[in-house]
């Protein structure tokens, strides 16, 4: 079975061909990154104009690379929410289009399943049930997973989620966006222990998390600095921030699989990504007898390929909904997805 997947929710555009026999066979992505970049964030509009221009051809590009033709799919997975309004009405609109046209079935595909599910396509995979440490974007959550489609949220963000806190203190620190590989680059310049800033609620006997206070600790710091004058106290305080972050994200996530029983720890997102957060998870679940697994490099930011096997996963292991029209969802909460 063949299963293209189509992500269109923020401001990466992603194409990719799902084969049920050998796995992940080509995924294309155009990032937004150069056009967003003079307005410091996402422009909504900007980014749905975008993803029109690039979605046909990177489906082109995609077959041609897989030597397959349009009509070796069958399925079309897209994401239909959460996001942009109008980026995803983008990424629907062509794949139902394509669907019609191929007289093949589309399925709507949650964004953060597909995350959620990235790592299974990495070898080695990791094995049912495991914790997943969501970083993604404006999401920071902790899931008990129990198998495809059945999830328990055991702890979310009450307000700043990790990436946001990394570009918000980007901002501060004139790093530009995207600010957060810019601020875990820098961080690897400080000094450690040179600047201590809070850990907002690492002992607050929940799973819960926030980072705004933590933002706001940065921009005290960045004040009483001067840190325009020397890179050095730039740098210093990107480390503080960047230890910050990964202390709570660590302390909490080593809390979920004691309260859970579980020895597998898996982190997906674009945060995820980052090299002082992997070395502090794997160094603290390790030394417990965990594991802890990740998707693919380049499979942690946005991506089609996460999106064609969240939905390959959705059409075989996952009993099916009644048929509706497809449509968006902004806002979506992944621990109450249809079973479709």
């Amino acid at each position: 079975m063949r299963v293209l997947g189509i992500e269109s929710s923020c401001d990466e555009t992603g194409v990719a061909l799902y084969d049920s026999a050998d796995g992940s066979l080509v995924h294309a992505l155009h990032s937004q990154v150069d056009l967003h970049r003079a307005y410091g964030g996402v422009v909504p509009e900007l980014a749905s104009r975008d993803h029109v221009r690039r979605l046909l051809p990177l489906v082109q590009t995609v077959l041609e690379r897989a030597d397959q033709p349009r009509s070796a799919i069958d399925a079309i997975a897209v994401t239909a929410g959460p996001g942009l309004a109008g980026a995803l009405l983008v990424g629907c609109g062509f794949a139902a289009s394509l669907g019609l046209a191929l007289h093949r079935p589309v399925l709507a595909v949650h964004h953060l399943e597909g995350h959620l599910l990235s790592p299974l396509l990495a070898d080695p995979a990791p094995a049912f049930p495991f914790v997943c440490l969501l970083v993604s974007g404006g999401h920071t959550q902790l899931l008990h997973v129990q198998a495809p489609g059945r999830y328990r949220l055991l702890g979310d963000t009450l307000d700043d989620a990790a990436g946001e806190a990394f570009d918000k203190t980007a901002q501060m620190l004139g790093l530009g966006y995207p600010g957060g590989p810019a601020v875990s680059q820098l961080a690897l310049q400080g000094t450690a222990g040179a600047l201590r800033l809070p850990r907002p609620m690492i002992d607050s006997g929940t799973l819960d998390m926030s980072f705004s206070g933590l933002k706001t600790a940065v921009l005290t710091a960045v004040r009483r600095l001067d840190v325009g004058a020397t890179d050095a106290a730039r740098a210093d305080i990107a480390r503080a921030f960047v230890d910050a972050v990964v202390d709570v994200l660590t302390a909490k996530s080593l809390q979920a699989l004691a309260r859970t029983g579980l020895s597998q720890l898996v982190v997906a997102g674009g945060v995820g990504a980052n090299v002082q957060l992997r070395a502090s998870l794997q160094g603290a679940i390790g030394a417990r007898g965990g594991k802890v697994f990740y998707p693919p490099a380049e499979l942690c930011t946005d991506n089609g390929a996460m999106i064609a096997y969240a939905g390959f996963v959705r059409c075989t292991q996952l009993a099916p909904a009644p048929a509706e029209p497809l449509r968006v969802r902004p806002r979506w909460d992944l621990c109450n997805l249809q079973q479709a």
